[in-house]
């Protein structure tokens, strides 16, 4: 397999290494539910652009196109074994990433933070660094391994643990509104908030144990909208895109 990351090109990228944070609902693309294999390819195709100038990828995948511990809950089911079930469908997400990256030329680990390893690795912070460094993407899977805790704070965790230079929050939406833009169509876009805006505003950004964390560990994050074609690249080389709270 020819290793993407020696290919030349004359990009800069601003950011050496970044943690992207993926929902699973951005897998399924317009479907209802599932994983859509032309929206996997496409993301997978973005990620390539970016190992090719040399950017150091690692992904946290959440698993809410399959299912949803917290809803899950809701209907009945005890809440730790509610998170535990979505825990797995994040490494059931992980894995398809990681068949398309493959795919698409590159070098790709599933890390989990829960023991399934006849399929993929246990996530240890050291050997996540190395896989970076030697230019493969690291798709890291089951959250913190921990109830209660979203896939949110688990990239906010990850990102701080693998010192990456920000975590990139790829939705739907084109960064972080003061009210929802489908409900209200006066919505404001913001291009800059502070961790402590988005506490205060209550903005639905990320929770707030992931706010708390990249603000006490002054780690920048990137709200953008995934959808659009080439918008990872553009991020990457110093694009104003989306919304950057710092």
């Amino acid at each position: 397999m020819q290793d993407i990351a020696d290919s030349d090109s004359s990009a800069t990228p601003v950011y050496q290494r970044i943690l992207l944070k993926l929902s699973g609902e951005a897998l399924m693309g317009e479907d209802d539910s599932g994983l859509n294999p032309l929206v996997v390819e496409r993301i997978a195709r973005e990620i390539g652009d970016l190992v090719k100038i040399g950017v150091q990828v690692a992904l946290v995948v959440g698993g809410g196109n399959i299912l949803r511990g917290a809803q899950l809950a809701k209907s009945g089911v005890e809440r730790v074994t509610a998170d535990h079930m979505g825990m797995l469908a994040t490494v059931i997400n992980a894995l398809a990433l990681q068949d398309a990256l493959e795919k698409q030329g590159m070098h790709a680990r599933v890390m989990s933070a829960v023991k399934v390893n006849l399929i993929c690795e246990d996530y240890i912070r050291r050997r996540a660094i190395r896989h970076l460094e030697k230019g493969r993407v690291v798709v890291l899977a089951a959250g913190t391994g921990n109830p209660f805790f979203t896939t949110d704070s688990a990239a906010s965790l990850r990102g701080i643990e693998i010192s990456a230079d920000a975590v990139f929050k790829a939705t739907k939406v084109d960064g972080v509104y003061s009210a929802d833009p489908e409900k209200d169509p006066e919505a404001k876009l913001y291009d800059r908030l502070t961790y402590d805006e988005v506490l205060f505003k209550k903005l639905e950004v990320m929770d707030a144990t992931a706010i708390v964390l990249c603000r006490d560990n002054a780690m920048p994050l990137r709200v953008f909208n995934l959808t659009r074609p080439g918008v990872l690249k553009q991020v990457v080389l110093g694009g104003d895109v989306g919304t950057l709270v710092e």
